[in-house]
């Protein structure tokens, strides 16, 4: 069955990926380092990993595979969970793909070590309303082009 899986820890569209799930009647794993709460429904499952460090992103790419989708803004567990074949949607709605991933992990690369020699604070944009609208419309778009693929080529 495809899933939604969340990289939950600070995760601003958890009740939009909900809506969108129940819409299309997909399962959502919510995966965190520790319990959160979540809507009481049939299709969501909360997934409390350990508090180890990438113990919730090592628990994402074991369990995603072709046809599912990862939302995530953490870059380097996008990169993992592209290798296994899922669909990564950034909380801004930004789909990283096979073509832009590099790019994304050099960009972090190099803004964490600006950080680090002190020229660069901070950390990325603050979530804006408008993000929320784009993540959306992208995860919307991201369940029916699997849900066809899926349809054109069904498991054996």
């Amino acid at each position: 069955m495809l899933t939604l899986y969340i990289d939950a820890d600070a995760c601003p569209v958890k009740d939009e990926t909900y809506k969108v799930a129940k819409r299309h009647g997909w399962p959502v794993i919510v995966v965190a380092n520790a319990a959160m709460r979540i809507p009481y429904e049939t299709f969501i499952r909360l997934e409390v990993v350990s508090d180890g460090f990438d113990a919730a992103d090592d628990w994402i790419v074991e369990h995603a595979g072709p046809g599912d989708i990862v939302i995530t803004s953490d870059i380097p567990l996008a990169g993992r969970s592209l290798k296994q074949g899922a669909f990564v949607l950034g909380n801004t709605g930004r789909p990283f793909t096979e073509e832009n991933i590099g790019d994304a992990l050099a960009s972090r690369e190099i803004a964490q070590e600006m950080r680090e020699m002190g020229m660069l604070r901070g950390g990325p944009a603050p979530f804006q309303p408008k993000d929320r609208g784009e993540f959306l419309n992208q995860l919307d778009r991201a369940v029916n082009m699997l849900k066809r693929r899926h349809k054109a080529d069904p498991p054996p």
